[in-house]
């Protein structure tokens, strides 16, 4: 069966860079965004357009006739450049994302109608009418709407405040009045969007008679002047920023009725320097829970508050001597009082059904929980995702509602690989994005047991696909662990060259990430492989090992990092450099190791503290100090600078810079707001005042994920040049020497 998106075919068998970041994409068609329809008949999806990729139109797909047509053509909504609010270009920032056209779209709840925010306005499309309906005609920009349960309603932000639009009158009512300046209602503040993922302030309640929010208060947040350096300017940008040790926003929940605009605030407790990570109504309208963090993440508590009561109380308690971390499993059950819970009590994430205090594990074993994808609660199955048998695969399993197959989960999901799933709402169908390393990814309709459907996108590798010519070339590798100092299993990969060894063996490359929340070393299509490829063909050996503080092996694989990084990860990557070292098919001296933002931080400390097992480096938008970073994603590890004032000063690269020894180039964007420039700037400065020899590329105007073609192709370019130079048959005398 031919992809119902289409292909291109590409006429070079041969990888270059140019290659690499141009259309047609090396991976083959995608689809963004899918969804079910609310009663589970068609399954939408933005798609970008053969004229312009990053054009995105809504395509719909039925089910039941399996034909595909375009829903919404983002033209019909609003033509011409779409001038975004600050706010919303630092939102989309946040989401990584950088298309046009329809970027987010909202079903209502009865499936009749659908929402869109584009341009800084609201559209309203009904499907029997199939006409779209602009529902907002300000000056300001709308955001974040959400249809009303009962799908009257369209809630939206505007200038930080939230404002409740009737769909058939068309008459607005102001929920809140007092945002603007330091004040926001409904919205999420800066480390809620990147670092809690939720990108949202408000809840509409089950009647549709209310709307929880979060109010903010940016005031006590240090205000930074942040300079955003372009090819032909420089702009001064003002942002509270809250690194690690400074004050976080003051945050209040509230609840709002919606028919007289009363707000009945929610006691918090005594103690406000705290987080409130997330809000969900449970079935009940007038019972509201949120998730409370203490400001180091070692307690999270699920509270629940009774709105006619007034009262609140705690229903979960999680505590950690090193971090507890979030997820988005929480489900309320229809059929009694009961929720799913998802914990990491053991050592390892897994699912409970709590009732009134009594504990039910729905799974359970020396093995780590994904996310749950659906509750079935009809037919007593409860869907996830997880590493059960194989850690550098990720399934879709399923498990009994009442407990009874905990310890044996059933796999639903077949093919050898990694699986992301999106349920229909009635929980008999799902979406499988599905892909391994040599698959580029797949989209397929099944049945709830797994039985295949139907692909929405197909992405086979046959004389049409982009990717075809180049597989020839295509070089699997080679899986293996190592042990790590306390015992626990690192697994790696390795990726050989099949060119003619030269005397003395290949150079390598260490690739590396090795920050909390990631995992390189899977089974998995991955678009940044394909450099890797490009290079093992041109002759250099790539590995890639993940370390302790590496995502889904469980807690304890995690806590190593807790209050000092950089040693844990560093001994588990050097351990991983000297084995490739000792293979027979390596050059000794010819080691070199390249990251990313925390990989580029990894980079740093290899050079600076393992100088003689690494002889070139390259370090992309890197962390350098700790304290430029925010809150709660640093003190979620490194606790605050105030308890941890030795393990801050120890997890900077400063105290070790002297140490380097090898080649070493560093890039960074120069208007990244993630990993801030002044990061690289505070080290160059270092570098400098020690007679250090190094490389340095900046990329004005560029944020931290360094985006466009013509950018990414200059800085892969660099990075291969580097390489080639410092490891390659001709290379040059290591300057530090």
């Amino acid at each position: 069966m031919k992809d119902i998106l289409p292909s291109s075919s590409a006429q070079a068998d041969h990888l270059s860079i140019e290659r690499i970041f141009s259309d047609p994409g090396l991976s083959g068609a995608k689809l963004l965004a899918p969804a079910f329809s609310p009663d589970g008949t068609q399954v939408t999806f933005l798609q970008g357009r053969e004229s312009d990729a990053n054009r995105l139109d809504l395509w719909a797909y039925d089910i039941a006739s399996g034909q595909l047509s375009c829903l919404v053509n983002a033209d019909a909504l609003h033509q011409g450049d779409e001038q975004l609010s600050d706010e919303e270009k630092a939102r989309r920032e946040r989401q990584r994302l950088f298309a046009s056209g329809i970027v987010e779209y909202h079903w209502s709840h009865d499936g009749k109608a659908l929402l869109f925010p584009l341009a800084g306005s609201l559209y309203y499309y009904p499907l029997a009418e199939q006409k779209v309906r602009q529902l907002t005609h300000s000056d300001a920009f709308e955001t974040d709407p959400k249809f009303s349960p009962d799908d009257t309603q369209v809630a939206f932000i505007r200038d930080q405040n939230i404002v409740v639009l009737d769909i058939a009158t068309g008459t607005e009512k102001p929920l809140t009045t007092d945002g603007g300046g330091a004040i926001k209602n409904g919205m999420a503040e800066f480390v809620a969007q990147e670092e809690m993922y939720r990108l949202s302030g408000y809840w509409w309640s089950p009647d549709s008679q209310k709307i929880a929010f979060l109010q903010i208060d940016e005031s006590p947040v240090p205000e930074v002047v942040r300079n955003e350096i372009y090819a032909d300017r420089v702009e001064f940008i003002k942002q509270r920023y809250p690194a690690a040790g400074d004050s976080n926003v003051d945050i209040k929940l509230a609840v709002a009725t919606v028919a007289d605009g009363q707000i009945t605030w929610v006691d918090n407790g005594a103690d406000k320097d705290i987080y409130i990570a997330r809000v969900d109504w449970s079935q009940d309208s007038n019972l509201l829970t949120y998730q409370w963090q203490n400001r180091n993440q070692r307690l999270l508590e699920l509270r629940a508050v009774n709105l006619q009561q007034g009262s609140t109380e705690v229903w979960v308690k999680e505590e950690a001597d090193t971090w507890v971390n979030l997820n988005e499993d929480l489900r309320f059950l229809a059929a009694d009082n009961s929720f799913i819970w998802a914990s990491e009590r053991t050592g390892f994430k897994h699912l409970y059904r709590v009732n009134q205090g009594e504990w039910l594990a729905l799974t359970k074993g020396q093995w780590q929980l994904g996310d749950l994808a659906k509750v079935d609660e009809a037919n007593g199955w409860v869907y996830f995702t997880a590493w059960v048998t194989d850690p550098k695969e990720r399934q879709l399993y399923r498990t009994r509602l009442d407990g009874s197959t905990a310890s044996a989960p059933q796999q639903v999901s077949q093919q050898a690989g990694w699986h992301e799933v999106t349920f229909s709402r009635d929980a008999n169908h799902y979406l499988d994005l599905f892909s391994h390393l040599s698959q580029p990814p797949q989209v397929s309709l099944h049945q709830s047991d797994g039985q295949h459907l139907a692909y929405l996108v197909e992405n086979r590798l046959d004389e049409h696909h982009p990717f075809t010519p180049y597989l020839h070339h295509w070089l699997a590798p080679e899986y293996g662990e190592l042990t790590a100092e306390d015992g626990q299993q690192l697994i790696y990969r390795v990726f050989k060259p099949s060119t003619p060894m030269p005397v003395g063996g290949y150079p390598a490359i260490v690739r590396v990430y090795g920050g909390p929340h990631a995992q390189l070393v899977t089974n998995a299509w991955s678009e940044a492989n394909l450099w890797t490829q490009y290079m093992v063909q041109r002759g250099y050996v790539v590995f890639q090992l993940d370390n302790r503080g590496s995502d889904n092996r469980g807690k304890a694989f995690e806590d190593a990092i807790y209050q000092h990084t950089a040693v844990a990860e560093i001994h588990d990557q050097v351990a991983g450099a000297d084995w490739l070292k000792a293979q027979s098919w390596v050059d000794s001296s010819r080691v070199g190791i390249h990251g990313h933002s925390y990989g580029g931080f990894m980079t740093l400390m290899a050079m600076f503290k393992a100088g003689e097992t690494f002889s070139a480096g390259v370090a992309g938008a890197p962390v350098t100090d700790w304290y430029f970073y925010d809150t709660h994603y640093t003190e979620r590890y490194l606790n605050t600078p105030q308890a941890n004032p030795e393990g801050y000063r120890l997890s900077s690269v400063f105290p070790y810079s002297d140490g380097l020894k090898g080649d070493l180039l560093i890039y960074h964007g120069m208007a990244d707001d993630n990993v801030l420039f002044t990061n690289t700037t505070k080290l160059i400065g270092q570098l400098q005042q020690q007679g250090k020899l190094f490389e340095f590329m900046a990329y004005p105007g560029a944020k931290h994920s360094l985006y466009g073609r013509e950018t990414r192709i200059h800085w892969y370019k660099t990075i291969t040049s580097f390489f080639d130079r410092t490891l390659g048959q001709g290379k040059v005398t290591a300057t530090n020497h």
